[in-house]
């Protein structure tokens, strides 16, 4: 008996991506659980009017059949819905059936509206949006064309004007971050100097506090930010407001806010001090400067300020004034909690947040128009302050509002008479 043997070629199959497996099993699942949403939604209407009936007794609000099937784009990808149909046969009623789950007009869940700004922000110019959007949602992320994009911008524009009016007169703010920002604008031949006031309130929680075209860091624009302030109900200032050497945000302080102390960002003075001193000695002088803000009381830091002075002056005597003239403004801190002073020695709670604002105007080669650059700041500022953390020691904020004092960092308790 022969042996007659047989090759069997095994032809070997891909195996379907996890992650592909998974967003299709969560697709599935939020599909049904939309779609027993809706029909509960509808079906508690039809009850709540079950007892209104025509002149032959039949019921007059009843399910008839669906609505056309539409995609609504969401963050695991578009998903085709199919709603239920209300008849309302009610004359003069003034109410009809509208879905709160899903609106009438909606396509894309407020997720992705949100996406969208952000991504704009991040530098995806206009143009990709399509590909970008669709390498994130999945094929089919319709609705999303440059012209939809440019709808979007104007709604921006509309959310600045209104944010920029809303009422302030139930604030009171401890601290204030102050920065002006250039950009390129191409419609324009100047640079455009954007003012930005970050905020943190009673509660120790950081907010964008106000954000406006200043054409340049001048007095004027500073006092007429502050001034707008104080007519949307800001009676009183914060109690300190930290800022680069900017002399028109400070003459505008002491005009509009005259009791908000003032503290120079430490690293922007450490920045201007180390440019009028050779390389060769940057790193030793910018760590004596550090002994001088980082010192556990102010007079250990006033003695690391008088030994910079005196290694210094002779040789390099612009270092040493461009020390010197804020000597009063950059040592405040020491009479404000010692747990936050990490947060206002410097402006860098502001400077982080809009590290990513130049890089939006560096990829697309500066904004069209002043008022395209306003917003693209205000929209990647609020898409930035959910991030925002909470000021550590926020119980001591409310000691610093009724100006309770503070030595080297500690509150000093006050001797009953």
């Amino acid at each position: 008996m022969s042996k007659c043997t047989r090759k069997i070629e095994y032809v070997k199959e891909e195996p379907e991506s996890a992650w592909s497996i998974l967003e299709q099993i969560a697709r599935g699942g939020a599909q049904k659980m939309l779609k027993l949403a809706l029909e509960n939604e509808v079906e508690e209407y039809i009850q709540k009017h079950s007892d209104e009936v025509d002149k032959d007794g039949k019921r007059i609000v009843v399910k008839h059949g669906s609505m056309p099937k539409r995609d609504i784009v969401t963050g695991i990808g578009p998903m085709a819905i199919t709603q239920p149909r209300v008849d309302d046969r009610r004359l003069d009623s003034g109410e009809r059936f509208s879905s709160n789950i899903l609106p009438k007009y909606l396509r894309r869940i407020p997720s992705i509206d949100n996406l969208i700004p952000l991504l704009y922000l991040k530098g995806i110019s206009t143009n990709d949006f399509g590909s970008a959007l669709s390498d994130i949602l999945g094929e089919g992320a319709s609705g999303l064309s440059p012209t939809n994009i440019i709808r979007l911008k104007k709604v921006w524009e509309s959310d600045y004007q209104l944010w920029r009016k809303r009422d302030l007169s139930d604030k009171d703010y401890v601290y204030f971050w102050v920065d002006g920002i250039y950009f390129n604008v191409r419609l324009d031949a100047s640079r455009s100097c954007i003012l930005v006031i970050m905020a943190a309130d009673r509660h120790g929680n950081k907010e964008l506090l106000a954000v406006q075209d200043g054409y340049r860091e001048s007095k004027a624009g500073w006092r007429e930010m502050l001034l707008d302030l104080k007519a949307r109900g800001l009676a009183i200032g914060p109690r300190l407001s930290i800022g680069d050497g900017s002399l028109g945000f400070w003459a505008a302080l002491d005009e509009i806010f005259p009791e908000t102390k003032r503290q120079r960002c430490w690293v922007h003075k450490t920045a201007n001090i180390l440019d009028k001193l050779p390389k060769a000695i940057q790193s030793k002088a910018k760590s004596m400067i550090q002994d001088m803000y980082m010192a556990p009381t102010k007079e250990d830091a006033l003695k690391a300020y008088d030994h910079f002075v005196k290694v210094f002056s002779d040789k390099y005597p612009k270092a040493v004034e461009c020390l010197t003239k804020d000597k009063e403004d950059l040592f405040t801190f020491y009479d404000f909690p010692a747990i936050q002073w990490i947060h206002i020695r410097t402006t860098n709670p502001i400077e982080s947040t809009f590290a990513t604002v130049r890089l939006r105007t560096k990829k697309t080669k500066g904004c069209g128009s002043r008022i395209a650059t306003l917003t693209m700041v205000f929209k990647l500022a609020l898409e930035a302050s959910k991030t925002w953390k909470r000021l550590k020691g926020h119980k001591f904020i409310l000691h610093v509002l009724e100006n309770k004092k503070f030595v080297d960092g500690e509150l000093v308790e006050e001797v009953a008479a």
